[in-house]
């Protein structure tokens, strides 16, 4: 579960976390109200998307030579300006796609008179099987782009769970980003404080680029990028009630109601699997004939009849989905509960794309009998690569 930046802030400085004050708004109106309770004489308007790439993007509905979704302000006519331009309007970044999203929120923040840009993140690192703090002295950039011309440049240091950050690990880190005089002290402290609030609130990712040193030596979060363990969320309260609906897709809402995998992508072929390694495996395999996936769904070992039925709806509701592929390795899984689960789930909201169905395993031919006796135009296949190449056909000729 992915949260906002102010969210993000909000959360790291309740750890103790060195943030700027700042401002949530939703309208113009409190815009420049919140202009009016920071002191200034800088403010920062901020686009609150799921995004990454906020200040390199454009907005849909204003010209190419309009500023990105995040601004500079000199003055307070200039925030609520900047809100007018923003609010309601769609940002497109590299990470959006070309669709976009529609700002909703603005976060106005007081300025930071900056000295240097520093990157630094929390991970899981899952070769190591522990957490790991990434950190370069190219922060401000695109990590990727460091990471492919200069990978010297950013360092690795993994933590033991044992004993949480200590004075060596800070001192690493400092060291890593070449810190020196207050802007170390900080660091020395600000390590703890992040690995805690990682941690205890069971975040899968923390991403703070730039985290900057200003002119006074002192070290402050300049943004903030936090997700969360979708799996340890019951342990959260206050962590699920900071998540935004409208930040996320409608299908991937739905499925979450039922407890399905769902991921949407931006290919043709729909795909309904169990099992994650074989969710991965069939999209490989429809890429290697020539076609995209349009999701990853994965139904889970012991799904029911109605359950089969939601992931069905969910991927016909998909617009862009050219064909189907219902690929099934029936271990806990029997092939005749998936069988009912998708005849129920065509007579109810119809067929109107190709479908092929792979079931393999418990109650294989009880499966299989079911789908031939519904009398609907469904393809069955003896593998996963005939499989693909027969819903990829379908799709594509």
């Amino acid at each position: 579960m992915n949260i906002h930046e102010h969210q993000a802030k909000a959360l790291l400085k309740s750890f103790g976390a060195p943030v700027a004050d700042g401002v949530a708004v939703f309208s113009v109106e409190e815009a420049r109200k919140a202009a009016d309770q920071l002191p200034g004489p800088l403010w920062v308007v901020k686009s609150q998307i799921h995004a990454g790439g906020r200040g390199k993007g454009k907005f849909k509905e204003l010209g190419p030579d309009a500023k990105g979704g995040v601004r500079l302000a000199f003055s307070k006519d200039d925030v609520v300006r900047h809100a007018e331009e923003m609010l309601g309007k769609t940002l497109v970044t590299h990470q959006t796609g070309p669709a976009g999203r529609v700002v909703s929120r603005l976060y106005i923040e007081d300025g930071a008179d900056i000295e240097r840009e520093l990157y630094l993140s929390l991970l899981v690192n899952r070769d190591a099987g522990r957490v790991a703090f990434v950190v370069s002295t190219e922060g401000g950039m695109d990590i990727e782009e460091v990471a492919e011309h200069t990978p010297e440049k950013i360092i690795t240091l993994n933590i033991n769970p044992e004993t949480g950050v200590t004075g060596s690990d800070a001192a690493a880190i400092a060291d890593a980003l070449k810190l020196t005089g207050p802007a170390r002290e900080d660091m020395l402290a600000l390590a703890g404080v992040l690995y805690r609030a990682f941690t205890q609130t069971d975040m899968s990712l923390l991403e703070i680029n730039p985290l900057i040193v200003m002119k006074d030596g002192r070290i402050r979060v300049l943004d903030a990028k936090v997700s969360f363990d979708g799996n340890a969320l019951f342990r959260h309260d206050d962590v699920r009630a900071l998540r935004d609906l409208t930040e996320e897709d409608d299908k991937e809402i739905e499925a979450s109601k039922y407890d399905l995998a769902y991921i949407a992508l931006d290919g043709e072929i729909g795909c309904m699997v169990n099992g994650a390694g074989l969710a991965m495996a069939t999209m490989d395999i429809i890429k290697l004939y020539g076609a995209e996936p349009a999701n990853f769904l994965d139904v889970g070992g012991g799904a029911s009849k109605e359950k089969v039925t939601a992931a069905f709806k969910i991927i016909t509701a998909d617009k862009n989905v050219k064909g189907i592929l219902v690929n099934i390795f029936g271990g806990i899984m029997r092939c005749d509960v998936i069988a009912e689960g998708v005849v129920a789930a065509v007579k109810e909201v119809g067929l109107k794309v190709p479908l092929v169905v792979r079931l393999e395993g418990t109650n294989v031919e009880l499966g299989k009998q079911i789908l031939d006796q519904s009398g609907l135009d469904i393809t069955s296949a003896d593998d996963l690569d005939d499989a693909a190449q027969k819903i990829v056909k379908a799709v594509r000729g």
